[in-house]
């Protein structure tokens, strides 16, 4: 076993981070967070708040020599009163692109969440370590993925070999933006969420704005889209608005345009492909919002339940097969006049064959398997030779 004390701290600064688009410096250190500063401004909604702030795709990226590495970092770890408890969060370690370790770091703040009243308390907590040693002394590209599930503030980094950020490899990068499940809910690891499978399968950076809950065609993250360089840009576009019980019919066609004229404004030319929800029987045909099955809790087990009424659907409710059918439709109209948009139906991902094989556990949100099958039938479709995202060069 390897004990070398990593005697040399390197600050942790934007250069070193990949996926978070603002850093913020806070008493203890830095927070990685997911959308920009400006957009957080414009709409405190603690939901969105708590989904931006935990670090999917983000990670620490360096090249080094070093055999130990430490780093220290202040979690907010979720509990629900009533409901099973949440997986602790995991950092995934990659060397030279290949999982190299994983673990977690214990202590930290606890943010208490009521489900039935969605008051909040936050109980205040120590300062943890994550430590890997035992790595080959030899010149490495290194990547630390932050827990996908937890809002992880950044303290100090140590090793026992100097550490540099990595360099360009060339790699196209591909932003995404969907909701929990693009966000990684129920995944296994940060680097197992689909995104993070699809992008590692297809060869790209990953910036990845899924945002659990928060999916909501908020104009302040078209922008934050809309700024933020692209090679490659998909949306997922569905779930969260039917759960929400956000919009009607008349409000969405128009947000999604709106959506994607500002994404146009600085992306003009960029693959962009609207993907719709995967199959999720529960409101396929029912509109929301989704509300915890209280009765679940006592089975030890978290279950959703869409409480709609399907003859509302006369009256403009949204359900996912409506989504679908006008995601579809709003694509079609745009792709005459901008050959570089996309359309993909989600359940192409996940359809009826799979749910009967791998059922949502909790009604709304894939396993840790089902994330696999996703991301990689995401690749296949997507980055394969004559797919949305294919290089032209291969």
């Amino acid at each position: 076993m390897n004990t070398a004390h990593p005697s040399i701290t390197t600050p942790v600064t934007a250069d070193l981070l990949r996926g978070a688009l603002d850093l913020e410096h806070t008493e203890h250190g830095v927070l990685p967070h997911r959308l920009p500063a400006r957009a957080r401004a414009q709409y405190a909604d603690a939901q969105l708040a708590m989904a931006e702030s935990q670090p999917s795709g983000v990670r620490l990226v360096f090249r080094t020599r070093a055999t130990v590495l430490e780093l220290d970092a202040l979690p907010t770890k979720r509990v629900y009163p009533g409901a099973p408890p949440r997986p602790e969060g995991v950092y995934d370690l990659l060397v030279d692109g290949a999982l190299a370790g994983r673990a977690g770091v214990t202590g930290g703040n606890t943010l208490t969440v009521d489900l039935a009243t969605g008051t909040t308390t936050l109980e205040p907590g120590p300062v943890g370590t994550l430590r890997f040693a035992g790595l080959s002394d030899a010149d490495k590209d290194v990547e630390i993925w932050l827990p996908h599930n937890e809002t992880t503030e950044l303290v100090s980094l140590r090793s026992d070999a100097p550490l540099e950020p990595a360099p360009d490899r060339g790699r196209k990068v591909w932003v995404h933006h969907g909701s929990s499940i693009s966000h990684g809910s129920d995944a296994a690891s940060p680097s197992t969420t689909w995104p993070a499978l699809a992008a590692a399968l297809g060869g790209v950076e990953l910036t990845n704005l899924g945002l659990g809950g928060s999916a909501l065609l908020d104009p302040f993250t078209a922008r934050a889209l809309r700024d933020t360089p692209a090679d490659l840009i998909s949306l997922k576009i569905g779930i969260n608005l039917v759960n929400t019980d956000l919009m009607r019919l008349r409000a969405f066609t128009p947000a999604v345009h709106g959506f994607l004229d500002t994404i146009r404004e600085g992306h003009p030319d960029t693959p962009l492909l609207v993907v719709s929800s995967i199959l999720c029987p529960i409101h396929e045909d029912t509109p929301g919002p989704s509300a915890p099955d209280f009765a679940a809790f006592s089975t030890g087990r978290l279950r959703f339940l869409a409480t709609g009424d399907p003859a509302e659907r006369a009256n403009g409710k949204l359900t996912l097969g409506v989504i679908r059918e006008e995601l579809a439709r709003i694509v079609e109209q745009r792709a005459a006049e901008d050959p570089n948009l996309y359309h993909l139906d989600g359940r192409a991902l996940y359809g009826e064959a799979d749910n009967a094989e791998l059922p949502l556990p909790d009604e709304l949100h894939p396993d840790a398997a089902t994330h696999r099958r996703i991301g990689e039938r995401f690749a296949a479709l997507v980055f394969a030779p004559k797919g949305p995202f294919a290089d032209p060069a291969a």
